[in-house]
């Protein structure tokens, strides 16, 4: 969005703080709720603070170790807690979402303090959006008497997930009606970086989130469920359209407002080289015909070619257009994107009859041919993958595909962190229609979803060829396996459907801490040593399973409230 051009303004402002003595207007600059007084703080300098950082937070799980966990990349160096789920205690986790919330409290007090609705419930809807992924997250969290350092209560204790869910959807309820009112005029341009202090996108958005965590809690609360999915449809606001997204665009001026692996702050490109497409997602689009592959996914640089003539069981060196390179076993990834732009095609050949793989205790093939190869997930050592020459992280694996090169930059075009689209939207609404649900018609709702998808990534004009290829066929099965490929980059909201429906049919690979995939964070050191008894509560009311070992309750594969006696998601 343009707004976010005025981020840097807003920076400097927010400098000059410290210098500058300011008066209580609304309309002047107050001071730095960070380093000076928080009394007479501006909440528009305090929204872009919560937005920017509730977004990029977000987009760091969905795009990072959560898209591990539900298939869409994989890392093939540094992965045991990408691939793997070898995850410890999650300190700085929880430590970010709660410091937002702090920020997020102070703006709502301010917007209390000086009568602006508009900030009120802009503060209440990232407050639900906060303690929602805290919920979603890890399960029960403090929430009543969270944030009430200033009153005494030091060691709040843990509110259930049943009533965190709840508390949010009576806030994002009153978000809503406050948003409807249209009043926004205590907003100075520039400081919403999500729409500009459009009241009209703020109600789609909150009313999103309650379609969201309305079929979050659809198991357990089902009657609660069921009525507010249909009393929001049957309001026609919320997110329809592609382009009300809710996303935050980045500036590029420094690493920490530009797009994760932008590779201007990776000399080395590796952070980018090596997350690569999971071969789940890669067989999923490929078998489909998907035109989001090309957006996302780049071709292998150097294909393998099955040749029965070929003396050997494979060339040890690549192919130049055909002809062999002697002595060059591998090219740098910039000496492959020159000269595949220039139109060579590298290959390497080998003999289907006589290969036999090099290690067969990491790879033990076969070698996958295609134009476009993902990764198979938690692997022993995934830089072997596919008979790999350059094992190790010096140079990319050359017979595996890599993400988009868009995604070596900073900012702009398909690079947003998104919170919330109007393709989840559509799609919990087909699962309500196919629930039997008033919330319309099931395939309208499927269909209208691939559809903003498409739009989101840029490919609609392919969409009347694809929709033929992924026609609904009346099961929830389907809507959520096109859910959970449409949600790449907010991989989370993948991972909260995977683990209340089962849904797509995820399995391990050889080498995960655990055969089956994680339900959720395990408490903090810190909560733990300073809240001890509080977070101890909350431990006893997991419910420990088969594959939660050591750490017993407080384990990644301990069951929260939301899965508890609903079979799910195994």
């Amino acid at each position: 969005m343009k707004i976010f051009k005025y981020i840097p303004q807003i920076a400097f402002m927010i400098m000059l703080l410290a210098v500058t003595s300011c008066n209580e207007s609304l309309t002047e600059i107050n001071e730095n709720p960070n380093g000076i007084d928080p009394n007479s703080a501006n909440p528009n300098l305090l929204m872009p603070t919560v937005m920017t950082g509730v977004a990029n937070q977000y987009l760091g799980l969905g795009y990072g170790r959560i898209a591990g966990v539900v298939q869409h990349t994989q890392e093939d160096a540094w992965k045991n807690s990408f691939n793997d789920y070898d995850w410890s205690e999650e300190d700085s986790e929880w430590t970010a979402w709660y410091g937002f919330l702090r920020n997020n409290n102070l703006l709502y007090k301010r917007a209390v303090e000086t009568n602006s609705k508009f900030h009120q419930a802009v503060a209440l809807t990232m407050k639900s959006f906060i303690f929602g992924t805290i919920a979603d997250l890890w399960g029960d969290a403090p929430y009543t008497n969270a944030l009430k350092g200033d009153e005494g209560e030091m060691l709040p204790a843990f509110d259930s997930q049943e009533v965190i869910y709840k508390g949010i959807i009576e806030d994002l309820k009153t978000a809503s009606a406050m948003f409807a009112t249209g009043d926004a005029g205590t907003y100075a341009p520039g400081y919403d970086v999500y729409f500009n202090g459009n009241t009209q996108k703020w109600q789609k958005f909150a009313n999103t989130l309650l379609l969201r965590y309305y079929m979050r809690v659809s198991s357990k609360l089902p009657d609660l469920a069921k009525a507010g999915v249909e009393s929001v449809y049957a309001s026609g606001i919320y997110i329809k359209e592609a382009g009300d997204d809710v996303v935050m665009e980045f500036i590029g001026t420094d690493k920490g407002n530009s797009w994760p692996n932008a590779v201007a702050y990776d000399v080395s490109e590796s952070n980018w080289r090596r997350r690569r497409p999971a071969a789940t997602l890669m067989n999923n689009l490929l078998t489909n015909s998907d035109p989001r592959l090309k957006v996302w996914f780049l071709p292998v640089h150097v294909r393998w070619v099955a040749d029965p003539t070929l003396a050997t069981g494979m060339d040890e060196f690549i192919r130049k257009n055909g002809v062999i390179q002697t002595g060059v076993k591998s090219l740098t990834e910039q000496e492959l994107k020159a000269g595949i732009a220039a139109g060579n095609k590298y290959t390497r050949h080998f003999n289907p009859n006589t290969y036999k793989p090099t290690r067969p205790d990491f790879f033990n093939g076969p070698l996958n041919t295609a134009e476009y190869v993902g990764v198979p997930t938690s692997m022993k050592d995934p830089t072997y993958f596919n008979e790999n020459p350059t094992t190790g992280q010096q140079v990319q694996n050359q017979h595996a595909s890599q993400l988009s090169y868009t995604y070596q930059g900073q900012k702009g075009g398909i690079l947003k962190a998104r919170l919330a689209s109007a393709s989840e939207t559509s799609f919990i609404l087909a699962e309500a229609a196919q629930k039997g649900w008033a919330a319309g018609g099931a395939e309208m709702h499927y269909n209208n979803a691939i559809k903003q998808s498409l739009q989101t990534w840029g490919v609609e004009n392919q969409y009347d060829a694809f929709i033929k290829n992924v026609a609904y066929k009346g099961t929830l099965a389907q809507i959520i396996e096109q859910k959970w490929v449409a949600s790449w980059t907010m991989a989370t909201e993948a991972w909260f459907d995977f683990r209340r429906t089962g849904l797509p049919a995820l399995v391990t690979g050889e080498q995960p801490s655990a055969r089956a995939l994680p339900l959720r964070f395990i408490y903090s050191n810190n909560e733990l040593n300073n809240n001890g008894a509080s977070v101890k509560s909350a431990i006893e009311k997991l419910e420990e399973t088969t594959f939660s070992g050591a750490r017993k309750k407080n384990s990644q594969w301990s069951k929260p409230w939301l899965v508890q006696g609903t079979g799910k998601p195994w």
